[in-house]
């Protein structure tokens, strides 16, 4: 049975940023943001639907299918009630 898991979201887009060999200064300056704030970026379990548009732009990857291939698996539907529920 397959376990159901919260999406880090700051450690997917710094991951994707290092793989893309991008550095947090073009990143920045893409978002219209400090470096400071791409820092705690990193750190957030979570982003504003909008900003993580933005950033699935900017780095030309979907990081929204780490929700969607959680949300199509039925243990992951059980696992959530669970969750809501306490």
């Amino acid at each position: 049975m397959r376990s159901c898991y919260m999406v880090h979201i700051g450690n997917l887009i710094e991951q994707e940023l290092r793989s893309q060999r991008r550095s947090v200064t073009w990143f920045a300056k893409e978002l219209c943001c400090d470096r400071t704030n791409v820092y705690k970026l990193f750190r957030k379990d979570s982003v504003d639907t909008q900003l993580l548009y933005r950033i699935s732009v900017i780095l030309s990857y979907d990081f929204f299918r780490h929700y969607t291939t959680e949300l199509n698996t039925k243990d992951c539907v059980v696992n959530m009630a669970t969750i809501c529920s306490e």
